[in-house]
């Protein structure tokens, strides 16, 4: 087709026809619920959820299990491969679960979205079939992105097997891989089909899993709950203990707290520049990336919540006693609030190892201006559009200095006040 001229461009534009304006209402329903022993012969919830309005024929399904999920927990395979057969008319498993990569490492290649896109390809899913993820956040993050791009969007499924993926990252509506060594950059907002919330996997995690997620609950009561942040102090110890129950109800509240902002805030595909459930996320993605991932998410969340929390303080907006709280409760909970990274390479700004560039980043990602959480008060989160880097220095400083104190004993009392 030739191109345009100029003499018929000036024509078409002359036309007076009038611009097409199209709105389209879109709306999105998915439950979250929550259970143990997901594929126990005698608990109803995965049936209810993938067969209760199967078509005529039965519903393919394609399950994806975390090799390290399948690791901890024996016989998770053929648990759901039996728990399938019990239901033949309805629910069509057209092979055994997948066992996938999980963590970072799954993240940063695309070979387990090409691993999903064969699979669903060789066995003739189509979009009324379902793509189920059960594993860590990364494992749902990059099984969410096969399947909301084959086809241009499967069902998924969600069965997140971690704290941190059952409190936050699972119940949303963001997928996605890592790329040029940055965290997400290629992905989709696609919300699931349905979140299946099994508690029963949390009983394998390592304490350093079952830590991490706490973070997440944090960040969400800092910026919308003072009750919340309350519960989780006073009942900091029965989480490092691992107390089920009360695991169970920080898990709720957090997964209900993101629900809401999902819901309500107006930007669910994030369309703007701003990202206030992301408080102290600029930092914690690129402690994770110069950290080559050995710090996790959560753990990095944890710092990035102490950096931000105390720049907030250094900028006058968050109160001495709140301050004190917030680094409190992260340090009881068994998180550090500082590590190496955040230090080296500050003094060069061009350099890309600098923990600073992180802004630019954390920008780039959304467009538009700068946009960073910051706190007024415990549960009181407030925007701003500039970040002085000689004070986020000063603040870096100030967790190196808290962070070589313990906090067990006195180490509140002994810390100079933020001024």
């Amino acid at each position: 087709m030739a191109l345009l001229d100029i003499d018929s461009a000036e024509s078409y534009l002359g036309s007076g026809l009038q611009p097409i304006h199209q709105t389209v209402h879109v709306t999105f329903e998915y439950g979250v619920h929550f259970t143990r022993d997901l594929f126990a012969p005698s608990n109803p919830l995965f049936y209810d959820v993938v067969a209760a309005d199967a078509p005529p024929s039965p519903s393919k399904i394609l399950v994806a299990i975390e090799r390290d999920v399948a690791a901890a927990t024996p016989g998770l395979s053929a648990a759901v491969h039996a728990y399938c057969r019990r239901y033949p008319r309805s629910i069509d498993l057209v092979c055994a679960p997948l066992l996938a990569e999980g963590g970072e490492a799954a993240k940063n290649s695309a070979q387990v979205v090409a691993q999903i896109h064969r699979t669903i390809d060789e066995h003739g899913l189509d979009r009324q079939s379902f793509v189920v993820a059960i594993g860590g956040g990364a494992l749902l993050d990059v099984v969410g992105y096969a399947a909301a791009t084959a086809h241009r969007g499967i069902r998924l499924v969600r069965a997140p097997t971690t704290v941190l993926a059952q409190a936050d990252s699972g119940v949303g509506v963001k997928n996605g891989i890592n790329a040029f060594g940055k965290k997400n950059f290629v992905g989709t907002f696609a919300p699931p089909f349905a979140v299946l919330n099994d508690f029963s996997f949390l009983d394998t995690l390592p304490d350093r899993e079952w830590r991490g997620g706490v973070s997440e609950a944090v960040k969400v009561a800092l910026l919308k709950d003072p009750d919340f942040f309350r519960y989780i102090e006073e009942n900091a110890d029965r989480l490092v203990q691992r107390d089920a129950p009360t695991m169970e109800r920080v898990i709720h509240r957090c997964a209900e707290l993101h629900l809401q902002h999902i819901a309500t805030s107006g930007d669910p595909f994030e369309m703007g520049s701003s990202r206030p459930l992301d408080f102290g996320h600029w930092a914690a993605h690129k402690l994770e990336q110069l950290s080559e991932y050995g710090i996790r998410h959560g753990e990095a969340v944890a710092i990035g919540l102490a950096l931000d929390s105390t720049y907030s303080r250094l900028a006058g907006l968050l109160s001495e006693a709140d301050w004190r709280r917030i680094l409190a409760l992260l340090s009881r909970l068994g998180f550090s609030l500082y590590t190496p990274e955040l230090s080296q390479h500050l003094g060069d700004r061009s350099d890309p190892r600098c923990p600073l560039t992180g802004l630019d980043e954390f920008r780039e990602h959304l467009g538009g201006e700068l946009t960073v959480m910051l706190l007024e008060g415990i549960g009181q989160g407030i925007e701003v559009h500039e970040i002085d880097e000689a004070r986020m220095v000063a603040s870096i400083a100030r967790l190196s200095h808290t962070s070589a104190t313990p906090w067990r004993g006195q180490w509140l009392h002994a810390l100079e006040p933020v001024r």
